[in-house]
């Protein structure tokens, strides 16, 4: 495993994500903006910021960019949601009204980019559609079944099925199927006949806030993360639900990718990258940290390594460039610097495992990550 690029693009970035040619990443430097960078032509590795989206008035606090319609959601702080088209060279924006009365916390675009759904700090989640005959977004909201907010949204495969996890400690699954924009097909049943919010499983795992809820690319498997340092794993998702969890002793996670069926990247305050998989019997394990560089420069007892990363996290992170055009960093003990707060992943055509996939963090940082050694990392399982 090794990290291609590490180009410093902020102070500190809150969240970031890319378009469907991978030629340009969308972040949010810490603040109430979106800055857009395309790479250089040239193959220099250098990044240049086109465009700077303005609308919001707080913190922007998640966003998506959709690979089927190269539209860019974002939520923020203020409690509102815009959905970005690209006309001509400008980035539009169209206000989508949430109905929420706390922050919203997180988004994500659905597989077949017809909805999106909202997590928020009002205990709610919100599912919005176009209305094409009224011409504007509409909100549907999920109510009165968190305790707390909702910190991760995820989307089954199928479109209709949403993980949601929660401070509260839980992760959930629901059915969002809303008439006229889904599909009554064998994809998705028997949950299509299920209503609108009705909760499929309440999963009460974890001791503490619960992180990253993510499904695998077959649907079949869930996953998610304790502010406890621990990652869930549940197969056949339901009343049969058959859950796992692997405790480590390392720093929390905040946010996890499946590369495949059987091999998940968990990232947190540990700044680097940790690698879980599954032997032959379907067992979870950690298998290793993935950021080599970092691994080797770090010899110390684990109590040094707690107090380092705890410095981290309270002080202030590296201060980077920040001007229309940026160069990548060379970080002298590791990749990430500070605490690793986004993982995205960057789809090849022909794979049929993920290999590559990028990170963001406090460090303000986005790091781009190549795995091509997936036969050592199943050999270190095994022993």
């Amino acid at each position: 495993m090794a990290a291609v690029a590490a180009h410093q693009l902020s102070q500190c970035i809150t969240c970031h994500a890319w378009n469907a040619e991978l030629s340009m990443v969308a972040v949010c430097p810490n603040n109430s903006e979106v800055h857009i960078y395309k790479a250089s032509p040239d193959g220099s590795s250098i990044w240049n910021r086109i465009h700077i989206l303005q609308k919001h008035d707080q913190l922007i606090s998640g966003i998506d960019w959709g690979m089927r319609s190269n539209k860019i959601v974002t939520v923020s702080h203020d409690r509102n949601s815009y959905v970005w088209s690209l006309e001509g060279v400008e980035w539009l924006p169209t206000l989508v009204i949430l109905r929420l009365n706390r922050a919203a916390i997180c988004v994500k675009w659905s597989p077949r980019e017809n909805k999106f759904a909202v997590g928020s700090g009002a205990k709610s989640v919100c599912i919005c559609y176009y209305e094409q005959d009224n011409n504007w977004w509409v909100s549907k909201l999920i109510r009165k079944k968190h305790n707390s907010s909702v910190t991760s949204v995820a989307w089954h495969p199928n479109n209709v099925l949403l993980a949601t996890s929660s401070a509260d400690g839980k992760c959930r699954v629901f059915s969002t199927f809303i008439k006229g924009v889904d599909t009554r097909d064998s994809t998705v049943s028997p949950f299509c006949d299920m209503k609108f919010g009705e909760q499929v499983v309440q999963l009460d795992l974890a001791y503490s806030w619960a992180f990253g809820a993510k499904w695998s690319p077959s649907g079949n498997s869930l996953a998610y993360v304790g502010h406890s340092s621990t990652i869930y794993f549940i197969d056949d998702v339901g009343p049969s639900a058959v859950a796992q969890e692997v405790a480590f002793r390392d720093l929390p996670l905040r946010d996890i990718l499946f590369l495949s069926e059987k091999m998940v990247v968990g990232v947190g305050f540990d700044c680097n990258p940790m690698l879980f998989a599954a032997d032959s019997n379907g067992t979870w394990s950690f298998v290793k940290f993935l950021d080599e560089k970092k691994s080797t420069a770090t010899t110390s007892k684990y109590g040094s390594q707690f107090s380092e990363a705890f410095g981290k996290f309270y002080g202030q992170a590296k201060h980077g460039s920040n001007v229309d055009s940026v160069e990548p960093s060379r970080a002298p003990g590791g990749s990430h610097e500070n605490c690793i707060t986004c993982i995205v992943p960057l789809p090849h055509p022909g794979e049929t495992t993920l290999r590559h996939f990028s990170t963001s963090g406090m460090d303000g940082k986005v790091v781009i990550w190549e795995l091509n050694d997936l036969d050592s990392h199943f050999s270190q399982l095994a022993l």
